[in-house]
């Protein structure tokens, strides 16, 4: 590209589910989109119906075209358009197209503007009642494979408070890898038709879970917000010069051994490591 025009690609996020979320603020941005890349023309055209906004020309970023679609938003770029940026629910980015389309404006150097909007992840957080100071965001799990067997073992140590995404035919089975993974005892929300008329916040451990599901199959889409993982019980201090003597015997170095052992049993180094001097071989 010779040269950067006046361009600007704008991030707007549209309700998950009741249509009386939308802000003025993304009603404005809409209105003055010179084009607008969404998910699905259908949808995005009863948006704009809601909004009273005539709608401009569509560009389809599915989760198959987005990174086809990439140039023909970048020469409206270049145009000096503003290109809106819609999904069908949510922020653009969130387990949904977006994320390449940003990547390549910010790249070619046009500026990026995001207009928030509500995001099923913090909507079913913060109704969860679950730890929400610190939490991570796991999205859709792969649906096979090692990658999921992974990303499951991550998210059953995870001391954060963590929230997935799920289609209601795979949710059964779901929890219950979560139940192998996290054991059944661990506290989860299961929230359903968020800001809709059926919205539901469902509690329990993962175990009720899986009786919940087989008995009252939910629909609609599928937010899971699991409790972190809780600390490891702490070590004694049989086990921490019994773990200590092996560092040495295995060669390290006093110091080293005590940080290898604190870091790896989550016990005080300052406590290791005095256990490590009185371990250590004296000359």
């Amino acid at each position: 590209m010779d040269g950067v025009g006046n361009g600007v690609l704008t991030l707007v996020g549209t309700p998950i589910g009741n249509l009386g979320d939308l802000s003025p603020r993304a009603v404005e941005a809409l209105a003055g989109a010179s084009a607008i890349a969404c998910e699905d023309t259908r949808r995005c055209r009863k948006l704009l119906s809601h909004a009273g906004v005539e709608a401009p020309p569509m560009i389809v970023i599915n989760e198959h075209e987005e990174a086809g679609r990439i140039d023909r938003v970048l020469d409206r770029l270049a145009a000096g358009d503003r290109v809106v940026v819609v999904t069908d629910a949510g922020m653009p980015g969130i387990s949904d197209p977006g994320e390449l389309l940003v990547r390549a404006a910010a790249d070619a150097g046009y500026r990026i503007e995001v207009v928030p909007g509500p995001t099923a992840a913090s909507t079913a957080l913060v109704g969860s009642g679950l730890p929400a100071v610190r939490w991570c965001f796991e999205g859709f799990l792969p649906r096979k494979g090692s990658g999921r067997g992974e990303r499951l073992a991550a998210v059953a140590v995870e001391p954060r408070t963590t929230v997935l995404y799920e289609a209601p035919h795979r949710l059964a089975r779901t929890i219950m890898d979560l139940v192998a993974a996290a054991g059944g005892e661990r506290r989860v929300v299961i929230a359903r038709e968020l800001t809709k008329l059926h919205e539901e916040l469902w509690r329990g451990t993962l175990a009720e879970a899986v009786t919940w599901i087989d008995e009252q199959p939910p629909r609609g889409e599928i937010a899971i917000v699991l409790d972190g993982a809780p600390p490891p019980p702490a070590a004694d201090e049989a086990e921490l010069r019994s773990a200590v003597r092996a560092e040495l015997a295995a060669g390290r170095r006093t110091k080293d051994a005590a940080a290898a052992v604190a870091d790896r049993l989550g016990a005080s180094k300052r406590r290791v490591y005095e256990l490590a001097l009185e371990e250590a071989p004296h000359v």
